[in-house]
């Protein structure tokens, strides 16, 4: 599978190709669309060779200075969408965590069918408030972002009415590691665990877990999510990345039936978060 940030980066010098392509279909150098522009000439090619990202501003005074303010729209739009593939966690988090937690609603809302892949920890909306505390003071310490942690886990709560309200449906694969992994105390994991037990019997979830003896057919990935096959979210240490592009949501759906088809559900998908729950006593 190809590095995300790759297709960001992809689109960043097709923004920078074509910003190009402007200036020369305008018969002017870079040193004259600097004057135009009233900034050095260093920062035209660090442009055009996509070595610095342009604002709105900047695209906009480029295409004047080229003689088509016609093509702003598009570029400004282009150049956002490129900006949002590859967001680093610490531009999403610098105000904390909650307006992160509270910016995926609209999403969440709208999206009527969800694919979740999770290797690591319990998928968000599934997470009780004592694992959420646990799980978000951890990324908070490790952040450094500033300590908003009990409004971003009640802000988690309230996104989490999604699966009980409206029309959604929720495919949700974990690895069995995660049901071991110690996020907060014994007592938080138990609680956790238990909460997962629960919410396996609403009608709008189909929850697999991946034991660790199946056999392979997919390597264990980094956590996903699909949104009614339009969108795909992929979650790093250092970035949230989104991808629309039909072929890369596709690869990531395959990854998904793969893994499914040695995922166990129902009584098999208990009997492992039981046996979790009595390893930690």
């Amino acid at each position: 599978m190809p590095s995300p940030s790759s297709r960001a980066q992809e689109a960043r010098v097709a923004i920078a190709s074509r910003l190009r392509d402007l200036r020369l279909d305008a018969g002017i150098t870079a040193r004259e669309l600097a004057v135009r522009c009233d900034w050095s000439e260093s920062k035209s090619s660090r442009i055009e060779h996509a070595k610095t990202p342009p604002s709105d501003a900047d695209i906009r005074a480029w295409c004047a200075a080229c003689g088509v303010p016609e093509q702003t729209g598009d570029l400004i739009a282009a150049n956002r969408q490129a900006d949002s593939m590859y967001t680093a966690w610490k531009r999403l988090q610098r105000t904390g965590l909650r307006r992160l937690q509270e910016s995926g609603v609209p999403l969440y809302d709208q999206t009527r069918q969800f694919h979740v892949y999770c290797s690591n920890v319990v998928p968000g909306f599934f997470q009780t408030p004592g694992y959420a505390t646990a799980l978000l003071s951890s990324i908070a310490r490790f952040r450094g972002t500033p300590d908003d942690v009990s409004d971003a886990v009640a802000a988690r709560m309230a996104r989490s009415g999604v699966i009980r309200e409206g029309d959604h449906r929720f495919a949700v694969l974990v690895e069995e590691s995660v049901l071991r992994y110690r996020i907060g105390s014994p007592e938080v994991m138990a609680a956790q665990l238990g909460h997962l037990l629960s919410v396996m019997a609403l009608p709008s979830v189909s929850l697999g877990v991946i034991p660790f003896a199946a056999p392979r057919e997919a390597w264990p990935l980094e956590t996903f999510t699909v949104f009614d096959r339009q969108r795909v979210h992929v979650e790093t240490l250092a970035a949230s990345i989104k991808e629309t592009q039909p072929s890369e949501v596709a690869l990531y759906l395959r990854a998904f039936g793969n893994m499914k088809r040695v995922a166990v559900y129902g009584a098999d998908a208990r009997s492992l978060i039981t046996s979790a729950i009595d390893a930690l006593t």
